[in-house]
Order: structure tokens, then C-alpha cells, then sequence
């Protein structure tokens, strides 16, 4: 029989990034089992997304001092509302540690969980943070297709097709606009996976860390709208696919050596813009590329992708991250058994 009283080694890095997914899905879970409804355990999540990112560690780590820090400091000159709302997602997180993994945790890390907040350092207030809920399937698809149709008749056939193709990859995908209109033509790596993959070389890095590399699997037909773009549109720019670092997204304007300028991002967005105001005319809001990536987070977990490879495609640090973007309502809704994104 063994002794335990013996020393245990605690759990390493990997160990314990695992373990805090674990927990937070736990929560959501817990959260869902308790009645809220999804747009308030979404607002919790984002939340603790926020006092994670800042804070850079596991939040069980967190002491007094350091929420004193936090909300004392760096939210000083923050609404109440956002102040009253961390308080009371971290009181919320601290207690589900508390009642279901203080034991696990304590032998991980050697840590007894305490809730940094008390009643000298609680913010007061009362406030609820906005949502993006995006446009469902069925409406942006109907804008995908009056797009396409544009292309028959437009004054300019190549910026129409470009800025299509750019909002495509953007929902099937999820990519930034900042990280897309960075894409060269050799970014893509048609020969990696299944499916091909896209390098993103200059993916969003997480408190100024600087860009983070990833490669995104062209799923979703994404693979097909990159074949049917560099195929028929790409070459009508002019430009020398031989030459290193062409932009695969190019401008109509040229630099002085004669090469294609990079498409900026206002481009891109003033494109989707007016095709969301021409083709999609019931969706109340302003759809955004950032709209079009949340869209795309809700569509790959509906069709059964898990949340940590949604994580990856969309180069989140975190995956509280991910479940702010994630609509599961979508998938209440439906009732249909979720099948796997290809």
C-alpha cells in the first residue's frame, strides 16, 4: 500500500495549461447546468479572458496584492459596470475552484485556492459588457451569393473578386484583415495536411508579445476559394508571381519599381461593407471582418470542431478567448447532430 504521506512532484507546464482548459470548460459546463442563459456565461468567460490576459498566468495563481493591482490601477479610470463585472466573474471562478478542484489543485501546484477579492478590495457598481452575435448561415451565405453573382456585370471584375475571395477566407477561416492583407502568394502551402495550409506570418501576439506565427488547415471550402482566386483573379493584377514576397491580396496600385502594392486594410473592409449593405440587407448591424471571424468560430464548433482546435486555427493565447466567440445558441437552436468541419 502506498504512503501518502510520500511527497509528490507537482505537475508541470503542460500539465497544468491542460488543467486550467479543464476547469474553465468545467465552469461553462457548471454555468450551462445552472440556467444561464449562453450570453451571460459568454460575458462571464470574456471576462476572466480579460484578467487572464493581463495577469499572464493561471488565475489561481492570483493573489490579494495582485487584484489590488488590477483593479486599484489598471482599471482605476474604468466604468464601474466593467470594474463590478470582473469582481464578480472572478469571485464566481475562485468559488467553483473552491468546491470542485481544491483538492486537484493543491496537489498540482501545491496551492490552497483563496479568492484574492474580499471585502476591502471588491469593486462596487453594476454594468453588462455588449456582444457581437454574428449573422447566422443562412444570411451570409445569401450575401456570398449576390456577391458572386456582382461579378458577372461589375465595372472592375479583379478589386470585386479580390475583396470576395478576402471576405470568404475570413469566414471560412477566421483570419484577421490585418492578417490577411499580409499574405504572400507563398504563404500558401498546398502540399501540408489534407487540405492545404495557409502560413500566417504575422498573426496578432497576445499583450505586445509581438506577431505570433501559425499555420491555418484550409478548411471548409477555403482551399477551393484560394484555388478558384490565384487561378482566375490573381493574375489579373499584373503582377510576377516569380517574384519573393508578392502580396497575395495586391492593391491596384503599383510601387515604384513597377510591383504590386499590398492591399490595405480600409480596402477590405469598405469592400465587405458595401456588399453586407447591397446583399445583406436584414442584418441590422455593421458586419465587420472581426464580425465575419466570430461567425466563423460559431460555424466551425457547430459542425463539430473541438474548442482547442478552434483555438489554433484562430491563433487565440487563450481559450476563454475562444468561447467568447463561440454562439452555442446556434447549436441549441438547430438540434442537429453537429458533424465534422472539411
Amino acid at each position: 500500500m502506498s504512503d501518502l504521506s510520500q511527497m509528490r512532484s507537482l505537475a508541470g507546464e503542460e500539465e497544468l495549461a491542460d488543467f486550467e482548459t479543464d476547469v474553465l470548460a468545467g465552469l461553462v459546463l457548471a454555468r450551462s447546468s445552472a440556467g444561464l442563459a449562453d450570453g451571460t456565461i459568454r460575458k462571464e468567460v470574456g471576462q476572466l479572458e480579460q484578467i487572464r490576459s493581463w495577469f499572464g498566468r493561471p488565475l489561481w495563481e492570483m493573489g490579494a496584492s495582485d487584484a489590488d493591482d488590477y483593479f486599484g490601477r489598471i482599471l482605476r479610470t474604468s466604468p464601474s459596470g466593467t470594474r463590478l463585472a470582473r469582481s464578480q466573474a472572478l469571485t464566481v471562478y475562485f468559488a467553483f475552484l473552491e468546491l470542485r478542484y481544491q483538492a486537484e489543485l493543491h496537489r498540482m501546484t501545491g496551492r490552497v485556492v483563496t479568492c484574492p477579492l474580499d471585502e476591502m478590495n471588491r469593486p462596487r457598481g453594476r454594468k453588462d459588457a455588449k456582444l457581437r452575435i454574428p449573422p447566422n448561415e443562412y444570411q451570409v451565405a445569401a450575401m456570398f451569393t449576390g456577391w458572386a453573382a456582382e461579378m458577372a456585370t461589375c465595372r472592375k471584375f479583379a478589386p470585386t473578386a479580390r475583396d470576395y475571395a478576402a471576405a470568404r477566407l475570413m469566414a471560412e477561416v477566421g483570419l484577421r484583415v490585418n492578417e490577411l492583407r499580409h499574405l504572400d502568394l507563398a504563404d500558401i502551402k498546398w502540399d501540408l495536411g489534407r487540405f492545404g495550409k495557409l502560413h500566417v506570418r504575422l498573426g496578432k501576439g497576445a499583450r505586445g508579445s509581438g506577431p505570433r506565427e501559425r499555420m491555418v488547415p484550409l478548411i471548409n471550402d477555403a482551399g477551393r476559394t484560394l484555388r478558384w482566386y490565384v487561378e482566375d483573379v490573381w493574375g489579373h493584377f499584373g503582377g510576377d508571381h516569380t517574384r519573393p514576397g508578392v502580396p497575395l491580396f495586391p492593391s491596384e496600385r503599383k510601387t515604384r519599381d513597377g510591383s504590386c502594392a499590398r492591399l490595405g486594410a480600409d480596402a477590405l473592409r469598405t469592400g465587405l461593407a458595401e456588399a453586407a449593405a447591397m446583399y445583406l440587407p436584414d442584418w441590422p448591424d455593421k458586419l465587420t471582418p472581426h464580425v465575419l471571424r466570430h461567425f466563423c468560430a460559431s460555424q466551425l464548433y457547430l459542425h463539430g470542431m473541438d474548442l482547442v482546435a478552434i483555438q489554433e486555427t484562430l491563433g487565440h493565447a487563450w481559450i476563454a478567448t475562444t468561447m467568447r466567440y463561440v454562439n452555442s445558441q446556434k447549436l441549441h437552436q438547430t438540434g442537429e447532430k453537429p458533424q465534422v468541419a472539411c
